[in-house]
């Protein structure tokens, strides 16, 4: 899985939030293996923008094989917090998404074939 992370002007961005963001995503999705290609983080400071769930903002975007990709964002007070947040809601918009799939798979793979039967009602 790729990780590509990108932030605005408000964001100093240094190897230790680099790695900070890889190993929150790694960590939160690395049950899914290989069906993620990659994900797109993008991290933000809303200065001028006083939100009540906090000033800094994170969006991750997973591309899935197979499947048009999954967003979700997070605002909190600090950039840590909502890194973490994000993760967690990506993780189960992932869980949902991929869960539902598994279970359409399985629907189908479990239907029964319905097949005629001759019966011996017609030669009596």
């Amino acid at each position: 899985m790729q990780i590509n992370i990108n932030s605005d002007k408000t964001i100093d961005r240094n190897a230790g939030l680099d790695e900070h963001v890889q190993s929150v995503v790694n960590n939160a999705l690395h049950r899914f293996g290989e069906q993620i290609t990659s994900v797109e983080v993008h991290l933000s400071d809303n200065v001028g923008q006083k939100s009540v769930d906090g000033d800094n903002r994170v969006l991750m975007e997973a591309r899935v094989t197979g499947y048009k990709p999954i967003a979700v964002s997070d605002h909190a007070a600090t950039l840590h917090q909502s890194i973490g947040g994000a993760a967690d809601k990506l993780k189960r918009a992932l869980d949902s998404a991929l869960g539902r799939l598994h279970d359409k798979d399985k629907r189908h793979a479990a239907d029964p074939v319905v097949a005629t039967a001759d019966t011996d009602e017609d030669e009596q």
